[in-house]
């Protein structure tokens, strides 16, 4: 079964950008790496939370998630496709994370270490592509 974004960030489908954002912001407070240490559940929980947020934060992706639904959404784009143009560092910056331990934090070792293709240079790219060690 597909994920429901809206649902994932409890927020409502006519939520503003604003109450989008306030919502990723506190909930990858609450389920960032470095404050869930290894729980592997936990750290599947803040992947899912930084998918809806990339979604839903772009106003062409959340049109065609909206337009097309949970599943076909998910069967047209890939998560290559999802992270495209999604820069997570910016907003973990705003909270103290992504700083000090080689910029990334316990994210490089939530999503695996940076390749050449779509790395973590500033925490963009795609944190689930293979070269992003991903897989």
């Amino acid at each position: 079964m597909a994920d429901d974004y809206y649902s994932i960030l409890g927020i409502s489908k006519t939520a503003s950008a604003a109450e989008i954002k306030k919502a990723y912001r506190k909930l990858a407070l609450k389920y960032h790496p470095d404050k869930t240490q290894g729980n592997k559940a936990l750290e599947d929980k803040f992947k899912k939370i930084s998918e809806a947020y990339a979604v839903l934060s772009d106003t062409e992706k959340r049109n065609q998630y909206d337009t097309y639904g949970s599943a076909d959404f998910q069967q047209r784009f890939s998560q290559e496709d999802i992270f495209r143009n999604f820069d997570m560092g910016d907003i973990l910056k705003e909270f103290g994370f992504g700083g000090g331990r080689g910029g990334g934090g316990g994210f490089k070792s939530t999503f695996g270490q940076a390749g050449s293709r779509g790395g973590f240079s500033g925490m963009g790219g795609n944190p689930f592509s293979q070269s992003a060690g991903g897989g």
